[in-house]
């Protein structure tokens, strides 16, 4: 078994973390079922961006459930270990869901770009089929980033490194706790860290580019606000879910175990797909005319 360190040495603080937590996760599930069903339920929000936004709330429900209910456990009581097989299938899982994270968000991001830059052709060049090869290419390219790294993890030893230093299973934890020489596993997860994370980035704020120079020549102060205001909120998403797992994946493996890295992992575990459902709702109109309606 591994030893989840996570805020062992704080224990007031894992209460409180549990309550909020708690919350947080009722108020994911609560918030993604909710986008999910209107987004099939009804017709005005059958188009790709509600057809892309349904899939990231699919994604968010499976990431938070991969992990909270043992954060939830670790945090309430005394009993602080996982098992290896436990600890394995989170990893897979928690690799998946987070590559394919990274790569709906650059879809989401084109898709917008191209409803923005090129309106006429729109139907044309976000057909149907096109997004559901699109969805089929993000949860596909992150089975196989998890397929790929998830076992090199996994295969190095750990000895009597039972004690991992996070909240989670993750590869920088792990690495850090092997017993063997990891360089051939940093230089792994730092390619994929630059597949994943760096090249998404460069897309996403290239299209948001693009985005805005076509928002700028927009004569209508309405169509200008209607674009920016649909754009924004994806922007913030981007921001929110880039910016923290950047952060944690790219540092250098000597500051990991510091306490800055957990709960950075507990902001985009948990944080960041609360936020998700809130901030599309809250700053979409046809989102909120749908839950009424509904």
């Amino acid at each position: 078994d591994f030893i989840l360190l996570g805020f062992s040495d704080k224990p007031y603080l894992e209460k409180t973390l549990f309550w909020v937590i708690l919350i947080f996760y009722c108020l994911t599930i609560t918030g993604n079922l909710v986008i999910i069903l209107i987004s099939l339920k009804d017709p005005k929000l059958h188009s790709p961006m509600y057809y892309f936004l349904s899939n990231l709330s699919l994604l968010d429900l499976c990431f938070t459930s991969s992990c909270v209910p043992q954060m939830l456990v670790h945090f309430w009581g005394p009993e602080k270990t996982i098992s290896y097989t436990g600890c394995a299938i989170q990893l897979y899982v928690f690799l998946w869901l987070g590559a394919t994270e990274c790569i709906l968000l650059v879809i989401m991001a084109v898709d917008r770009c191209v409803a923005v830059c090129h309106p006429l052709q729109y139907t044309t060049l976000m057909h149907p089929k096109i997004c559901l090869q699109l969805a089929i290419f993000a949860w596909g390219t992150g089975l196989i980033q998890s397929l790929i790294q998830s076992p090199a993890t996994l295969q190095l030893p750990f000895c009597s490194h039972q004690r991992v230093d996070d909240i989670v299973c993750e590869v920088p934890a792990l690495i850090q706790v092997s017993s063997a020489d990891t360089v051939s596993n940093e230089i792994q997860m730092s390619i994929a860290s630059i597949i994943l994370l760096v090249v998404p980035l460069i897309i996403i704020l290239s299209s948001y580019i693009a985005i805005a120079k076509a928002v700028l020549r927009i004569k209508l102060t309405s169509g200008k606000k209607k674009a920016f205001g649909t754009c924004t909120s994806h922007l913030l998403v981007v921001s929110l879910f880039y910016g923290t797992v950047t952060a944690v994946y790219l540092q250098p493996k000597s500051r990991y175990a510091h306490e800055q890295g957990k709960f950075l992992t507990l902001f985009y575990t948990v944080v960041t797909p609360t936020l998700n459902p809130l901030i599309y709702t809250l700053r979409n109109k046809e989102v909120k005319g749908s839950l009424i309606r509904l």
